[in-house]
């Protein structure tokens, strides 16, 4: 069974951070930069929790940064201004 969990990439491990949220007007902003090529490419998701059920918008920007907390800074920034921009109307 080792051989074929190898072979179907089952031994490799996912180590995904957990990220602690940003709370903006009622929303939650998670940055999630994604690494690509020695750079981090804006990403993330904005949630929120209507009538009892979570919604969630995931975006990714073309933007890339050479620093991880750079682009997390500035995916918080953006969200935010999503945010104010559509005047919280998202979902």
């Amino acid at each position: 069974m080792g051989f074929l969990s190898k072979l179907f990439g089952g031994s490799k491990t996912s180590a995904k951070k957990q990220v602690e949220p940003i709370e903006y007007n009622g929303f939650l902003i998670y940055p999630e930069p994604i690494a690509e090529g020695g750079q981090f490419r804006i990403a993330g998701q904005i949630t929120k929790e209507i009538d009892g059920e979570v919604k969630s918008h995931r975006f990714i920007r073309s933007d890339v940064l050479s620093s991880e907390s750079d682009a997390c800074e500035l995916m918080v920034k953006k969200s935010k201004m999503f945010i104010d921009q559509s005047s919280g109307k998202i979902f």
